[in-house]
């Protein structure tokens, strides 16, 4: 008898399951799932960094959505870090035009 090792949640019933189903599947079914896979992924995430991970979705689809609008090629900065930017830029020249 041979003491086997399984990761947690998963013991030999599940493992016999599993085989099963992608022995049984046929080219096209398997290639199918692969491409599905393709269009989303799932990743497992610490609790802690939930809210850090939706953040930057969220950031990443608005930047896609304007990025559809105006067809552009590259992401822009938000307007607020376009505004600091010219700001700061603008405040560096007049420094330096100061006697």
């Amino acid at each position: 008898m041979t003491n086997e090792k399984y990761p947690r949640g998963w013991n030999e019933a599940r493992v016999r399951r599993v085989l099963e189903y992608y022995e049984s599947q046929s080219d096209e079914e398997a290639a199918a799932e692969i491409e599905a896979g393709f269009k989303s992924t799932t990743m497992e995430v610490p609790v802690g960094l939930v809210p850090v991970v939706r953040q930057l979705i969220a950031k990443r689809r608005t930047a896609r959505a304007h990025q559809t609008k105006t067809h552009s090629t590259g992401l822009q900065p938000s307007a607020s870090r376009a505004k600091r930017s010219a700001v700061s830029k603008a405040v560096s020249r007049s420094r330096r035009l100061k006697p």
